[in-house]
C-alpha cells in the first residue's frame, strides 16, 4: 500500500460517493419531472415517488454521518490517551474535535508541539495536517 501522507489520506469510495449519489439525484430529478406531468389520476402515486427520493436522499447522508461520528468519538478517546500516556494530563478541553482528529496522523515526535501550537494559533484541521513531516497512518477510517 501507498504511504499516507497530506494529499492522498481522504478516501472516496466511487460506489458511494458518486453512483450512489448520482442514482438517487437521478431518480429525484426523474420523480419531479414525473410530478410535474403527471395527470390528477396520478397526482398521489407521483407525489409518493419524490418523499421516497428525497428519503433515499437523507438515508444516504446519515448512512455516511453516523459512522464517522462514532469513529470521531473513538479517534478522540484514543489520542486522549496517547496524551495521557505522553504527558500525564488529558487533553486540554479547547481543543476542537477536527484538531485532535487532525493529530492523530502526527507522529509522536511531532504530536505535543504540534497539540501546543494547534492551541496556541487555534490552526484548522487542514492547516494541522499540512504541518505533520512524519504522518502516521490511519488506514481503518471508513
Amino acid at each position: 500500500m501507498e504511504e499516507q501522507n497530506f494529499k492522498n489520506h481522504g478516501k472516496l469510495v466511487k460506489g458511494f460517493h458518486g453512483l450512489l449519489f448520482i442514482a438517487i439525484l437521478a431518480l429525484l430529478i426523474g420523480a419531479i419531472s414525473n410530478l410535474i406531468r403527471t395527470s390528477s389520476d396520478n397526482l398521489y402515486l407521483a407525489s409518493l415517488v419524490v418523499l421516497i427520493a428525497i428519503i433515499f436522499l437523507i438515508m444516504a447522508w446519515f448512512v455516511r454521518s453516523f459512522p464517522l461520528k462514532a469513529q470521531d468519538r473513538a479517534i478522540k478517546a484514543e489520542e486522549n490517551l496517547r496524551y495521557y500516556v505522553m504527558t500525564g494530563k488529558l487533553f486540554p478541553k479547547e481543543l476542537k474535535v477536527a484538531q485532535i482528529i487532525a493529530l492523530r496522523f502526527a507522529s509522536d515526535e511531532e504530536f505535543l508541539p504540534l497539540v501546543e501550537k494547534a492551541l496556541k494559533e487555534n490552526l484548522t484541521n487542514k492547516e494541522i495536517k499540512m504541518l505533520i513531516k512524519n504522518w502516521r497512518a490511519d488506514v481503518y477510517r471508513v
